[in-house]
């Protein structure tokens, strides 16, 4: 039997195999495809999710792959400022990656750490108990694991055989999207795409690499089957609706379609059974926010979810997982409905759109919409004032801590393993009980310039949830988080 089986192999699955491998978790993920998709649904990589590779040491492998893009950050609904906004990361760029390699590179992570991975495993119904999962595969094939996590995205089997709720709003617009070869000239391709996006933002085209051109153009309705690609034909007659021209656009590498629906599951938890990435929120594409919220669920969820399997969690460390990423969906559905409001050419959301591009020239404006969209603004409630010797609640606290020197080298170099940190800067406290869980880095340096405190506790994802110097304080925040002192139950 398996400690836990993903169904679904893209970018949240793998991230997620990674994270529980970290912990030596038994990991089964279950992919339906049997080869990788050839896509490009995304782009890019924000600063949180390039955060989230620097601390776990892999993030060399797609800068090695990808482009970094400065100015990237600032953009909201393709509004941009004069100057860059300045962001409180070491990483403040888009890194500019298609997302077959980003797939890729997760997957080889994935399986370096030891995860199993099937392709053309396709999961057809799961029934689970209050021990386990057992999951039914289309090859008649049964497997059983003590806890499954759908990841397979916005038509999720998992989440639909759990009977959760995905309320929000039907698809009102359809984009065609694809790579295909083109006969027109470069400069003439370019001219068009120009004079076309000045009233339809919702059309593009652009080189891809390797001699194709990556075009995105509104589709003429909104199709009941979504899986289905469009065919060449109907590429072709819409960007001729649009542009005037269909470029000469032939051999398509691959043609897709996506929407602007927006849903966010009821629950992500049912028992024994979890949601993650699309299978939990899916919304329109505008600013590329769909895969990094999904690696960001499973960088919260792998922890939460190794902890319960390895018996030291803490109560309600693992519903902790909806509490703070349900929200942080909600906020996301949110920013993308009105980026999707502001590309219409109707007068209407032309004049907010002209309002909004002069509120942007102001720093705190536009610095605030590019933490929400690259999410290092977000701040989950992680608690205070439990008790004497508790410090009020600084900022930081519940934040992610970027990038800082210390004595000992890089802060992210020290979370590679995934386990919890503790840093101090005097050397006197001490997490004694908890060194299976949590390493701990005496004489970190001043720390006061970062912290504004003597002392920082971070969960293994990063985020800090206490700060000062009482050592009674201290380890009631360690329970609160690590559970009690001692090693974990032998697992059963």
């Amino acid at each position: 039997m398996f400690d836990v089986i993903i169904c679904g192999g893209g970018p949240t699955g793998m991230m997620l195999a990674s994270e529980l491998r970290l912990h030596g978790v038994g990991v089964l993920v279950l992919e339906k495809d049997r080869e990788p998709s050839t896509a490009v649904r995304s782009l890019g990589l924000h600063p949180r999710s390039i955060e989230i590779l620097d601390q776990r040491g892999i993030l060399d492998r797609f800068l090695a792959a990808g482009t970094q893009y400065p100015g990237g950050v600032g953009r909201f609904a393709g509004i941009t400022t004069g100057a860059p906004v300045e962001l409180d990361s070491a990483h403040a760029y888009i890194l500019g990656i298609p997302q077959p390699i980003t797939d890729r590179l997760l997957t080889e992570r994935a399986e370096e750490l030891g995860a199993e991975i099937r392709r053309g495993a396709r999961v057809t119904g799961f029934t689970q108990d209050e021990d386990g999962v057992d999951v039914d595969l289309a090859d008649g094939t049964r497997v059983r694991s003590r806890w499954l996590v759908g990841c397979d995205g916005g038509r999720s089997l998992v989440r639909t055989l759990l009977g959760v709720g995905f309320p929000g709003e039907a698809a009102q617009t359809e984009w065609l999207l694809g790579e295909v070869a083109i006969t027109m000239p470069a400069d003439e391709v370019a001219a068009v795409s120009d004079r076309v996006r000045q009233t339809h933002r919702g059309f593009g085209i652009g080189p891809a690499g390797d001699g194709l051109y990556r075009a995105v153009v509104p589709a003429a309705s909104v199709t009941e089957d979504r899986s289905v690609p469009p065919t060449m034909d109907e590429f072709r007659t819409q960007l001729l609706a649009f542009a005037g021209t269909d470029f000469g656009a032939h051999d398509p590498k691959w043609l897709s379609r996506f929407s602007d629906a927006t849903r966010l599951a009821e629950r992500y938890r049912v028992g024994r059974v979890l949601l993650a990435g699309d299978a939990a929120h899916v919304h329109p594409p505008l600013g590329g926010q769909g895969l990094n919220l999904g690696i960001q669920d499973a960088f919260n969820l792998g922890w939460k979810l190794a902890a319960e399997v390895d018996g030291w969690a803490p109560d309600g460390l693992l519903d902790g997982y909806e509490t703070e990423r349900r929200p942080v969906a909600e906020d996301v559905l949110t920013i993308t409905r009105a980026q999707s409001v502001l590309l219409s050419p109707e007068p209407g959301p032309q004049a907010v759109r002209r309002l909004l591009a002069e509120l942007m020239e102001f720093d705190d404006v536009s610095r605030l919409l590019a933490e929400r969209i690259s999410s290092i603004g977000i701040r989950y409630d992680v608690g205070v004032g439990d008790g004497p010797g508790d410090e009020d609640a600084p900022d930081l606290l519940g934040r992610r801590l970027r990038d800082i020197p210390l004595a000992h080298g890089r802060l992210y170099e020290l979370l590679h393993d995934g386990r919890g940190l503790l840093l101090d800067q005097s050397g006197t406290l001490s997490v004694a009980g908890w060194e299976d869980r949590i390493d701990v880095v005496s004489g970190a340096g001043d720390l006061s310039d970062h912290l504004g405190a003597p002392a920082a506790l971070l969960r293994p994802d990063g985020h800090v949830v206490w700060l000062g110097d009482d050592q009674s304080a201290l380890v009631r925040r360690v329970r609160k988080w690590f559970g009690a002192e001692g090693g974990p139950p032998a697992r059963l």
